[in-house]
């Protein structure tokens, strides 16, 4: 058993029209895999504006994530942190249950055409919200957390707020992607990815710190 020190962790993933925002404001140009697919949905399949500012952010990078939250005056939710808001006070098998997922629970197993992702708003899919009402903690895009990879960290990381390793390669990444099958949407299914890599199946979603403490 873990215990965490309270938190807030947000209800949505951080959204596309989030971090373009968070670009503009500090005068960065989106990525070069970015503009093609905004230019791609938007004058090959007609999505609109609206549309596309709710998906959830991709072709982040880990700092880009950590200092969009900073922005915020919020951090990443480290990994133990990210666990307990899918998996609830029972434990889960996946944020919503028992029930094997389909597509009214998560956005997964989309296989895409030209790189084009399959994504979904992030304030949908309220049947597959996690115990805490937490949307798309399986699917739609998996999310970096604060944490290094550490594949037998669990093994021996401390049972108070654990930080994770002290160091590492890769960062951890959770929560499965529309992509994924429905083995990686289980709350206990551990990832990593390197910090520098811009993924269409990953992006982030922000928490921070509260004052009393919980299991």
């Amino acid at each position: 058993r873990v215990w965490l020190d309270t938190y807030e962790i947000d209800r949505d993933e951080g959204s596309l029209g989030e971090y373009l925002a968070f670009l503009q404001q500090r005068k960065l140009p989106p990525s070069i895999e970015l503009q093609k697919l905004i230019w791609h949905v938007i004058t090959i399949h007609s999505v609109s504006d609206q549309t596309l500012n709710r998906w959830p952010a991709l072709y982040v990078t880990w700092a880009e994530a950590k200092d969009l939250c900073m922005a915020k005056n919020k951090r990443l939710p480290t990994e133990a942190e990210w666990e307990k808001a899918a998996r609830g006070s029972e434990g889960g098998l996946f944020p919503w249950g028992t029930t094997t997922p389909d597509p009214t629970l998560a956005m997964f197993g989309r296989h895409h055409v030209h790189e084009i992702p399959i994504l979904t708003a992030v304030d949908s899919h309220e049947a597959g919200k996690s115990p805490y009402g937490l949307h798309h903690m399986a699917g739609n895009v998996a999310e970096w957390v604060q944490d290094w990879f550490g594949f037998d960290y669990y093994a021996y990381m401390p049972e108070r707020n654990p930080p994770g390793p002290a160091n590492g390669r890769y960062k951890s990444v959770r929560g499965g992607s529309w992509k994924s099958n429905p083995i990686m949407l289980r709350t206990a299914t551990r990832g990593g990815s390197s910090p520098d890599q811009r993924s269409a199946t990953v992006g982030f979603r922000c928490a921070k710190s509260s004052s009393s403490t919980a299991p």
